[in-house]
């Protein structure tokens, strides 16, 4: 009878070490481009007030797509979902003491309370890099190069993901030449933002909806086809102007529709997209939020950020073949066979002396028949392994064999550190 294994609670995913190298491998690259722009990483705390996102979110996102519970004290508290109004707690905290403008970003755990699908669950990691206390459009600039440069660090094209930008300033003003102000004008903006999320006649009803008037929806519709109308802002003239300075033009293009669902994005606003199929997948979005530092508490600063989630771009780079070779391999490889009960000790000793010359080493940890012991070698993807017999002991030698090209040669211990470097380094060149 099969045995009734306890699931993962649903939303929430394993990482075996296969999936676990992944993870790190897409760290290590968001780590190298924020660092190469000169941004320094931080960390919040992932429990926040329920009173910290209520005011400085979507509604939709603080009680309906977030894990809220009361703690024992009986404070509402939640799960962050996102980190933005924690960085403006963080700094508000400390606005008079820290140096501007500041660049910083983030990478960890964050939870919302959605329908898991591909690429979407409810446990996810997230890139979160922000730029504060300058108003520009350089600094705008500046952070979609920011995504144009992580897309080229992992093989993506322009043409298999795309940055598309617009301005919430020139959006207001378009919209109040259609006379949609007041309440109406924020729920137009979400309106606006589902336009490629919805099928035609759906989304003209959702407008009807919202209170739109049938004409307000036709100029509307009007305006969001032309392509030049970037060209009024002088903030989007400057960003593209930065954009191509900077060799990351390629990459992006204006796109009205483009909104970004929550409230306190003030100017530039942006998304990215894996642009192949017919309905795009979003795979990051971010804009200037220049309000949200006074929202809670602190002085009024500009902003300007983005955040991008593991999950699409993991998918995406698995499709078309960008993840890196070898990512499943094992993290040590060195390893020290066990030539029998008697000699395990001797196979212990030389791998602490292996680690002390810089090399990362496991041990097979019984004393089965050899051969075995290089299968397993070959299946967890090692490159090295090393025999330590009573003849190698006896001579003061070691047995070590290149399983990349099946070369094999003894040599004596003090030199066996060496000579692995270089068949690792021969291993690891083009």
């Amino acid at each position: 009878m099969a045995k009734n294994i306890i699931q993962a609670v649903k939303g929430t995913r394993d990482f075996y070490p296969e999936d676990m190298a992944v993870r790190i491998w897409l760290y290590d690259k968001v780590r190298k481009v924020s660092e190469s722009f000169g941004y320094q990483e931080w960390e919040g705390p992932v429990l926040e007030r329920l009173d910290l996102y209520a005011a400085k979110s979507s509604e939709e996102l603080a009680m309906k797509q977030s894990y809220v519970f009361e703690d024992r004290g009986g404070d509402l508290i939640m799960l962050r979902p996102e980190l933005t109004p924690s960085l403006a707690r963080l700094i508000a905290q400390r606005q008079r003491q820290l140096t501007y403008p500041l660049r910083w970003w983030s990478y960890g755990p964050f939870w919302r309370y959605e329908a898991p699908q591909k690429g979407r669950s409810r446990e996810f990691f997230q890139w979160n890099i922000d730029q504060i206390g300058v108003d520009s459009p350089e600094a705008d600039a500046e952070l979609v190069a920011i995504v144009a440069a992580l897309f080229r660090e992992v093989g993506l094209t322009p043409a298999e993901a795309t940055i598309l930008i617009n301005d919430r300033k020139l959006v207001n003003r378009e919209l109040e030449k259609l006379g949609i102000i007041g309440d109406l004008h924020q729920n137009a903006l979400g309106w606006i933002d589902r336009k490629e999320k919805m099928k035609p006649d759906e989304w003209d009803a959702y407008g009807k909806d919202i209170g739109l008037s049938k004409a307000q929806i036709e100029s509307a519709k009007s305006y969001l086809q032309r392509e030049d109308t970037w060209q009024q802002s002088e903030t989007l003239v400057k960003v593209f102007e930065t954009l191509e300075a900077m060799g990351a033009q390629a990459y992006a293009r204006y796109d009205s529709s483009i909104i970004r669902g929550l409230p306190y994005y003030t100017g530039i606003v942006f998304e990215a997209f894996d642009m192949r199929g017919i309905v795009r997948r979003s795979i990051l979005g971010g804009g200037r939020y220049d309000n949200l530092m006074e929202a809670v508490g602190g002085d009024p600063m500009p902003a300007v950020g983005f955040a991008m989630g593991d999950a699409v771009i993991s998918v995406i780079l698995k499709e078309l073949g960008h993840l890196p070779k070898g990512v499943e391999a094992t993290p040590a490889p060195v390893m020290i066979t066990v030539f029998d009960e008697a000699h395990i000790l001797d196979s212990y000793r030389l791998a602490s002396e292996l680690r002390d010359h810089g090399l990362k080493v496991s041990v097979y940890p019984t004393a089965d028949k050899l051969g075995k012991q290089f299968k397993y070698a070959d299946r967890i993807g090692a490159k090295v392994t090393v025999v330590l017999g009573p003849d190698e002991i006896a001579k003061n030698q070691a047995a070590i064999k290149d399983l990349t090209t099946g070369n094999q040669l003894n040599t004596p211990r003090e030199n066996a550190a060496a000579v692995i470097h270089q068949m690792l380094a021969a291993a690891d060149s083009p």
